[in-house]
Order: C-alpha cells, then structure tokens, then sequence
C-alpha cells in the first residue's frame, strides 16, 4: 500500500514538473528596442528606419509568431498608438533582429516612444527612448504676403501677415495641409531670429523683417517663406490692410461661407465689386458669393486699404439650345452641355424621370417633353447646377393639302381641329377668307389666314352645326362652300 502511494506521488511529480518546463518554454523576454537613429525626419522621398532588439529564448518563438512594433503618440502615450511594422508568421526566429520601420504621414512632436509585442507567445517590451518624428509633407520653399518683400501699417496699427493660399505659380502653399502648424520670426541680423507665436497668421505693431516656418520641430526643413519687411507708415503715405479667408481661396461655398478678416483698427467699411456693403463695419465679414471684396480700415490718423479675389469654388453650366425647343416628328435634336466645373458628371432627366446611361454632355433628343440636366463638380467641392428646357412637336401651320375640306371636329385631339386650306389661299397669298355662321353672321373675315379656324371652342346648338365660307383669290373668282362643325 505504501508502495503504491508513493509511486502515485511520484507521476504526480513529474507531470507538474513537465508542465512547468512547458509553461517556461512558451515565454520569452523581449528587449528594449534599439533606435538606430536619434531622430526621425521623413519626407516623400525618404522613409526609412531600423531598429534592432532581442528575445530569449529563441525555442520559446512559435511558427505561427509575429512581431509588431507599435508607435505612441508625440507625447509618448500608447493608448491610440500605430502599428509601423508587422513581421510575417514566422519570419523573425532568431536573436537579435533588425527591422525598418516607416512613419505615418501626420507624424509630428518630439517625445515618440516605440515598443515591440509577440503574439505568440504573447509579450510585451518595454518602451524605447523617446525621439523626436516628423513626416515633412510639404518640404519646399512657399510665399507670404503675396511675396511682396515690404509692407506698411498705420501709426498706431497692425499689419497682418499670412501665409499665401494658393499663391502664385508653382507655390506650394502648406496652408494645403491642415495637420501642419506655423512657427513665426523675426529676423535680428543675417543668423540671429527671435520666435514669436505659432499660428497661420501674425499681426505685426513693430517694425522688423519677419518670416514663417513649417513646425518640423528638430528636423531641419527646406519649408520656409519669404522674408518681409515691415515698417511703420509716414503721414499720407499709402497703407495696405491684409484680408484673410478663414476658409482659404479658393474655398467651398457647398460647404459653409467663410470669414473674411483685416487687421484691428477703430473703424471699418466692406466693399464687394466697388460698391459699399450695408451693414458690413465690423473687423470681420462672411460671405459665400465669390467677387472682389475689398475693406477700408480707419485708424483714426491713417486709412488702411486691403482687396481679395475670393473664389467661392462654383461653377458655371450652360446650353447651346434655347429655354424652348420645336422639334418636327421624326427629327433629332442634339444638346451640349459646356461648363466651367471640375470633373464634372452629368445626369439627363425627361419629364423628371432619370434618362438611363445618358451620362455625357451631350443628349441627342428624338422624345418631346420637360428635360433637365443637373451637372455635379466632384473636386473636393461637390456642388451641382441644374439646367431646364423644353422639347415640343412643331406643327406646320401650312402643310400641302389639294382640297378645301367641308368637315372639321374641333375637339382637342389634334386631329382635324381647324380648317385647314390648300397653300395659294392662306396667309401671304392676299387671298380673302369670309366665314358665316347659319344666320349670316359673320365669324371670320380677314386677308392673313392662318388655318386656325376656329380659334376657341364653338358653343354648337346643334349636333353637326354648319358654317358658310367665301374664298375670294387675287385675280381668281370667288370660291364658296360649306363647313360641317361635328361635336
């Protein structure tokens, strides 16, 4: 009996023992990453940085293993971090690794943090030294103030600084890119600038040269503007006030109107298109119609002066073909649709109902009835306009008949409505036409006709009333009948 108990205890033993040995073997220990780099400063053409780490054991790495490096964000915080690599199953299996990494295109900050994670087994490494990081998305040189290289302020008043969108030529506004941010300076000699605000604009009450900076932190970037020299105006001297579009320009007016601003003064006037705004005297203005605008702003001892071309992103559609149509049965009519939108798409609509594949802009017509076309710019402003017209059947008023008909039905149905006479004796022959009613009445006497008689529905006291006519030619004898009039 005892010796069975102690055999018991002894498989007992050993399998605990096994699946300690297992358990250890199915977790590693991986290290601190190791940043071959102090820095990382990316950019279009270059994106790419090692770091190496270690694991033990290499035997407790499964085949199904990946690693995966994680990226915190610029203060270091791993709660919304992003994954800037993920190995292969498999592929790292021996120690120490080397991998490169890329960084996201709004990377930006000083104080990133990388970490490295096993998914099986499952472990973690500490967090790497922090580093500064950026992703230089705009990295060339871009313009302010409409590069105009002086400016001027009122005694007494500011000058606003901005950074040009779009700009002229071939500028590459970093106002393109939101997730950038401004540094300003201003210049004290040639290697010497003292910083001043981060922001997209800068009011200037001092007189110096300044100039802007992309917000690259560490990196050194080729992302920088002009430089301009500001100066304090002298009595009656001209002075310039900046306006700014807080929506840029161009903007989208489909989405929201934008604010127009000027520089701080006592008193302001707004102007679109040379003509006075009512109402429009405050600092600020909004607005979603494009135009020149223009701002005269009062110091009291000086008037500074600042215009805008703004563009609002609108467009312009037209038709080559009038409001109203006349087409012949049988005919075909071609309409082209020219407009000034980006991209455009096209949808045709026949009596408000979508025309199928008709997605070009140009529709040929063969159907009478309402038609419209709606046109849709699709940039990063989506607006749409809407163009209408109308197609009716043109009905000759003078078609080729032989003989002068005796029976009409004046019903409506388009169909031997009116009284409609042989070519030598209507409008433009001097032909007189006379037409009497059963009592002598006299119902129609004229020397211009146009077969369309009856003009307005007849009150007939009879089932099938009849009318007298006298076709009196030019040169010709008298020709006379009568006209059946059938319900």
């Amino acid at each position: 009996m005892i010796k069975n108990t102690v055999i018991h205890s002894y498989i007992v033993a050993c399998f605990f023992m096994v699946s300690f040995i297992e358990k250890m073997n199915a977790q590693i220990v991986i290290g601190t990453p190791n940043l071959q780099f102090t820095q990382a400063c990316a950019n279009e053409s270059f994106n790419t940085f090692t770091l190496n780490f270690v694991f033990s054991p290499e035997s407790g790495i499964n085949s199904s293993n990946q690693f995966i490096i994680e990226m915190s964000d610029s203060e270091g915080d791993f709660s919304n971090s992003n994954i800037v690599f993920t190995s292969s199953p498999g592929s790292i299996n021996s120690s120490p690794a080397s991998v490169d990494i890329s960084l996201p295109l709004n990377t930006a900050g000083e104080g990133y943090k990388i970490k490295i994670k096993s998914t099986d087994p499952v472990a973690s490494s500490a967090s790497s030294n922090s580093f500064s990081a950026y992703y230089k998305i705009q990295d060339s040189p871009f313009t302010i103030n409409n590069l105009n290289s002086v400016a001027s302020y009122c005694p007494g008043g500011s000058y606003l600084l901005t950074i040009d969108n779009p700009g002229t030529g071939a500028n590459n506004s970093p106002l393109n890119y939101p997730s950038l941010t401004f540094n300003w300076f201003k210049e004290v000699n040639s290697t010497t600038f003292i910083f001043l605000a981060q922001s997209n604009t800068l009011s200037v009450s001092e007189e110096g040269k300044y100039f802007v900076e992309t917000n690259y932190g560490t990196c050194t970037s080729n992302s920088f503007s002009n430089r301009v020299l500001v100066s304090e105006a002298s009595s009656g001297e001209e002075v310039s006030a900046t306006i700014v579009s807080s929506l840029g320009n161009p903007f989208c007016a489909a989405d929201a109107p934008t604010i127009l601003s000027t520089v701080e003064g006592n008193s302001y006037q707004w102007y679109k298109d040379g003509i006075s705004i009512s109402g429009a005297i405050n600092q600020t203005f909004e607005t979603s119609i494009s135009g020149t605008y223009s701002v005269i702003v009062n110091f009291g001892n000086c008037e500074a002066t600042g215009a805008i071309e703004l563009e609002t992103g609108d467009f312009t559609s037209s038709l080559d073909v009038p409001s109203i149509n006349m087409l012949e049965f049988g005919d075909a009519l071609s309409v082209t649709v020219t407009t000034s939108a980006i991209n455009p798409n096209f949808q045709w609509f026949l009596n408000s109902e979508l025309i199928p594949n008709a997605t070009q802009n140009i529709l040929n017509i063969t159907a009478f009835g309402n038609y419209s076309v709606t046109v849709t710019q699709t940039n990063d402003c989506n607006a749409t306009n809407e163009l209408l017209f109308l197609v009716e059947e043109l009905i000759n008023p003078f078609p080729e008949v032989e003989n002068i008909p005796n029976l009409i039905s004046p019903n409506g149905d388009g169909i031997n409505d009116t009284w409609v006479i042989p070519l030598p004796y209507v409008s433009g022959s001097n032909t007189e036409v006379i037409i009497y009613s059963s009592q002598g009445k006299i119902v129609l006497s004229t020397k211009n006709y146009l077969n369309n008689w009856p003009l307005e529905y007849l009150n007939l006291s009879s089932v099938n009333e009849v009318y007298y006519y006298i076709i009196i030619p030019e040169n010709s004898e008298p020709i006379k009948g009568a006209i059946t009039i059938i319900k």
